[in-house]
């Protein structure tokens, strides 16, 4: 499997493709169908979970343009047939998941024909607790961009450049033409938040 930057999944560009006008307007159909929960609404899961699957096709195909065409396709399968998935979180994630882990698994097994690459003795695919970390991996990484995005623009601002973009405060300082003190209490405030809001383990991980 491939390693991802972190910053990828915190990308602001989420790879508009060749599908991104079909789901957009799918989206905005299936919001206008009643379902239990605001969170359960096309558009509501697109926006949690497109980051999450774009980073766990990436593990498996190492193309981040492919990885966000698989996990689009994931979306316009899952608007095709939501009337046969349980309309329970964990069920339409399961469904969404398992979409993208086939659908990656069949272009690799496609591109081995093509490549005529090791035809005779095909590589295998990922074992399962592979791709259960991998998904784990892409729920932390999403679940930090989630809690990222309820602080303050500036505190925001600064963490993703700090944490994510990996840059020093002077030049955050520079970048953003302050000062180096308001980076610094900046980052404090975002990181007093960060603690408070994000699982301890996830917060120990990448943020201290």
């Amino acid at each position: 499997m491939c390693k991802l930057p972190l910053r990828y999944i915190f990308s602001a560009d989420t790879g508009a493709t060749r599908n991104s006008h079909y789901i957009s307007n799918q989206v905005r159909k299936g919001a206008n169908m009643s379902m239990q929960s605001d969170t359960l609404e096309p558009a509501s899961l697109f926006k949690a979970y497109y980051p999450r699957l774009c980073y766990f096709a990436f593990q498996f195909t190492g193309d981040k343009d492919q990885a966000r065409d698989i996990a689009q396709e994931a979306f316009v399968s899952y608007l095709g047939q939501r009337a046969q998935v349980t309309p329970h979180p964990v069920a339409i994630k399961n469904f969404l998941y398992t979409t993208v882990r086939n659908a990656c698994l069949n272009l690799l097994r496609h591109e081995k024909v093509v490549e005529k690459f090791a035809a005779s003795q095909p590589a295998p695919p990922p074992d399962d607790a592979t791709v259960v970390l991998t998904m784990i991996r892409s729920e932390v990484l999403g679940e930090i961009n989630r809690v990222l995005q309820t602080l303050p623009e500036a505190c925001q601002e600064i963490i993703r450049l700090g944490y994510i973009e990996g840059l020093k405060n002077q030049e955050i300082a520079h970048q953003l033409n302050i000062s180096i003190n308001t980076v610094k209490t900046q980052k404090k405030r975002g990181l007093h938040l960060l603690r408070q809001r994000l699982n301890p383990e996830i917060y120990s991980l990448f943020f201290l």
